[in-house]
């Protein structure tokens, strides 16, 4: 199979490595990042592919404006929120993303998140900065013999419960989650949530949190992003809480890694990748038969 990609338009910042594997392969490449609606509608009909991470929304009318030139869209990242896959299907617009690209930095901020819940290093770190020497407001509990229940073992869920296992930790997976009586949790529980906004009841949380059923909670992702609400506000500013601002893949080797995975991508689909073989990031397949 061979998809014609000659031009290809970036619309959020990647690293480099993106544009330099595209333009060794024969693929132009234009940066015109962060366009509103309305001139991204304008431009996608100029290009083969566009490439976006999570600030740009490729929607039903910009598919529709790109229609009979725009052949894929791809996501430097996990998430495909910001896409609307069922529009880009009926346009036969193939949609990828870079599945392992994020996985070993978000799986190890949710470490990192795991034990700051168990040892309160953040809140001791600042009182220390304030003049203060609260050795007992500051107990923690140990990670050894702990049970952690991963709800998800896909790459990053997996790569979590090897870590955490040797810390000592019971390691207990679901995947998925089926039933509501499969997520009740025993007193002290506490929640950690890297994964994506609104799959955890923020609301839910805080009053868990507030009545001593939840004995803390980390959060690197929200429903709203950035949080606005009043319950998330109450949520982030609790002193059992540790907030991120969705730092999962913000590492200097996941930026590296999804750009040259979605470059890599776009150039098996041509038919030219020493790499790929197959296209491990195509999340709408029934696409891929129009170009067979």
């Amino acid at each position: 199979m061979k998809v014609d990609i000659k031009n290809v338009l970036i619309c959020d910042a990647v690293d480099g490595a993106c544009v330099d594997l595209l333009k060794k392969n024969g693929i132009n490449v234009e940066y015109k990042l962060k366009l509103p609606a309305d001139e991204l509608c304008k431009e996608i009909k100029n290009y083969d592919a566009a490439i976006v991470r999570s600030d740009t929304k490729i929607t039903a009318e910009v598919l529709d404006a790109g229609k009979g030139s725009l052949k894929v869209v791809g996501r430097a990242g996990a998430g495909v929120d910001n896409i609307d896959v069922p529009a880009a299907t009926k346009n036969n617009v193939i949609v990828l993303n870079t599945p392992g690209g994020n996985s070993i930095s978000a799986c190890e901020l949710t470490c990192v998140l795991i034990g700051a819940l168990a040892r309160p290093v953040a809140p001791a770190a600042q009182s220390m900065k304030e003049g203060r020497w609260d050795r007992k407001l500051y107990t923690g509990t140990e990670l050894y013999g702990k049970t952690l229940a991963i709800l998800g073992l896909g790459r990053i869920g997996r790569e979590v419960g090897i870590r955490m296992k040797a810390f000592g930790m019971k390691i207990i997976g679901f995947d998925p989650i089926t039933t509501a009586e499969e997520a009740k949790a025993v007193a002290g529980v506490k929640v950690v949530n890297v994964a994506r906004g609104g799959i955890v009841d923020e609301k839910a949380v805080l009053e868990a949190l507030e009545s001593g059923h939840c004995g803390g909670a980390a959060f690197d992702v929200y429903q709203e992003e950035p949080p606005k609400s009043d319950i998330a506000k109450k949520l982030i500013n609790h002193p059992k809480v540790v907030a991120t601002p969705h730092l999962g893949a913000s590492t200097t080797e996941a930026q590296v890694r999804v750009a040259v995975e979605v470059a890599e991508q776009f150039i098996a689909l041509t038919g030219k990748s020493k790499t790929y073989t197959t296209y491990p990031g195509v999340i709408n397949r029934e696409a891929l038969t129009f170009y067979q």
